[in-house]
């Protein structure tokens, strides 16, 4: 047991070519994470298999099409297959987005397919806050919600995301999960690219009990002048493991997980990016013990 008196958790975001891999593997994390869209299908292939990952690790549900910020309601459809989901798999954590994802379009509605940004107005923080307890109603579970990375800055807010997202927790039950790579990500877009201030000026907003889980992913660097992408195709950066330790020393032993979508690269890496994400949270909180 750590400081916080919480068990230290490192999982990694398992995808269809690690089926195998997970299933045959020595246990060596601590927990999976997938998104939900991907098993709302009846019975088939993914969900047997994600229903036996489920028979040795916790499992975390992370949503990516609800689209919490949108004006129009989600719909009840899409609850009602991840509420089915939820009941087959029993996920330890539940997570979303601070996005929008849902519109209208001659009376239709329509999916961006994307995790569009909202402007931080309280306007929509009450819709998000909304959108969010009748989620939790519905599903009877408590959302963490994802900071994201925007390529696009709204002149309309006046909120900073960290702002919005500690008014969201105080209004809601929910909690954040904390995803350092897109704090880089908006950082070198936006903010002239000083990664480790903008880390340290985010995480000092939030409460140090607000925070329920850290994504790590890296992305690849474009050419000077280009937008940075959140790819999830490459190592964590040198800039977002310290960033990651400074997360660690304000919020403790939260769920830790590697996070990589794309240019996948075999089980062992990943394995190997989370043994090293467990053994910098270790050596955080045993220097907060001393």
């Amino acid at each position: 047991m750590l400081a916080n008196n919480k068990a230290l958790l490192v999982g990694i975001g398992l995808r269809h070519p690690h089926f195998a891999d997970i299933l045959t593997s020595p246990k060596q994390i601590d927990f999976v994470e997938v998104h939900s869209e991907n098993f709302f299908g009846r019975g088939g292939a993914a969900l047997s298999v994600l229903s036996q990952v489920r028979e040795n690790y916790n499992v975390s549900l992370h949503s990516t099409s609800m689209g919490l910020g949108s004006k129009a309601d989600i719909p009840m459809e899409y609850l009602e297959h991840l509420k089915k989901l939820t009941q087959t798999i029993d996920p330890f954590l539940m997570s979303e987005h601070a996005c929008f994802t849902w519109g209208k379009q001659h009376g239709q509605m329509m999916h961006s397919g994307d995790l569009l940004p909202i402007a931080h107005t309280h306007l929509n923080l009450t819709r998000m806050c909304e959108q969010i307890d009748k989620v939790q109603t519905f599903l009877g579970r408590e959302l963490i919600i994802e900071n994201v990375s925007a390529y696009v800055r709204f002149d309309a807010s006046y909120l900073s995301e960290a702002e919005f997202l500690t008014e969201l927790c105080q209004r809601t039950s929910a909690k954040i999960l904390l995803d350092i790579n897109n704090i880089a990500v908006n950082s070198l877009n936006f903010e002239q690219g000083n990664i480790q201030q903008s880390i340290a000026d985010y995480i000092k907003v939030l409460p140090v009990d607000s925070v329920a889980q850290i994504h790590l992913a890296g992305c690849q660097i474009p050419d000077t002048g280009e937008l940075v992408i959140d790819d999830h195709a490459c190592p964590v950066s040198d800039d977002v493991w310290q960033g990651y330790q400074l997360a660690i020393e304000r919020f403790g032993a939260v769920p830790i997980l590697i996070e990589w979508d794309n240019n996948l690269p075999q089980w062992s890496v990943l394995v190997d990016e989370a043994q090293k994400a467990r053994d910098i949270a270790q050596t955080v909180l045993s220097r907060k013990l001393s």
